[in-house]
């Protein structure tokens, strides 16, 4: 895979709360880059509402990346599960683990309405994973079937702030498993690559659309955010042995904005750099 590979995720591109009306303002945050891994909930595979406009902008951001020399790289989400392959990248060796991470919680998303309505078909599903629960192939197999059963009646009517919020805390079970994603999410995803990627000192998510770096000690657990309201995102490039994350700067155009952190994956492990 030619370097530098750039990371970026939940771009939900189509749905009503994606920031991203335009592929093109994506211009500046991709260009330089070898190799775009899209790293799940590119598009809406899914969702009938927002299918037309989503593939309608898909093609508009492959397009962009061949214009800009990029090969695209797309890894499947909850959002889009039926992209071809295992699901996960792995990068440096098995040292970095680029997967969506909606096979880290046993129910995919279990703040979705769906999850609440659908608990016996998600137990069914999983007694039959735990014949094969220690295989990562299995496991993110077993992530797509999830995210077909939890398939969402309803979406979004807007980005605006008040219509997001009302959309969380609708019903009030909702909001409490969204914060309880969210405070638990790093915590699970080291959990996760310790048990599926042993080898992993850096794992790259998005799905819990919660920002950020977290180091635990023995692995950094790296989180891309979401290009939808009210959430903020993510960039991260592997180049050279380098690993650097940052903010995506908004605007008319999206840019990589300030760093948040830089790492040297040199033989005696990860080592912090100066952003």
């Amino acid at each position: 895979m030619k370097e530098p590979v750039l990371i970026l995720s939940d771009l939900h591109l189509g749905h009503s709360a994606s920031r991203i009306d335009r592929v093109e303002c994506l211009r500046p945050l991709i260009a330089g880059a070898a190799t775009v891994v899209f790293n799940g909930d590119t598009w809406q595979e899914l969702a009938s509402a927002f299918r037309q406009e989503s593939e309608r902008l898909l093609g508009d951001l492959r397009a962009l990346c061949e214009e800009l020399g990029a090969e695209p790289v797309f890894l499947s989400g909850n959002h889009d599960p039926g992209w071809p392959g295992k699901g996960w990248l792995e990068l440096a060796g098995g040292r970095i683990v680029v997967t969506h991470g909606d096979a880290v919680m046993w129910a995919g998303s279990p703040w979705s309405r769906e999850a609440f309505q659908r608990q016996e078909q998600l137990l069914a599903l999983w007694a039959e994973h735990r014949l094969r629960e220690d295989d990562a192939g299995e496991r993110l197999r077993w992530a797509r079937k999830v995210a077909v059963t939890l398939k969402a009646a309803r979406h979004p009517k807007g980005r605006s702030l008040m219509r997001r919020v009302w959309d969380a805390v609708n019903p009030p079970r909702r909001a409490l498993e969204i914060l309880h994603a969210w405070w638990k999410h790093a915590e699970l995803s080291d959990a996760f690559a310790a048990r599926y990627f042993p080898r992993a000192e850096v794992v790259v998510t998005g799905h819990f659309h919660g920002r950020g770096v977290w180091d635990f000690g023995r692995r950094l657990v790296l989180n891309t955010g979401a290009h939808v309201a009210p959430h903020e995102a993510m960039w991260v490039e592997w180049s050279e042995g380098w690993l650097r994350c940052g903010e995506v700067e908004r605007g008319e155009s999206y840019r990589r904005g300030r760093v948040l952190g830089v790492w040297r994956l040199g033989s005696r492990g990860l080592g912090k750099g100066r952003g």
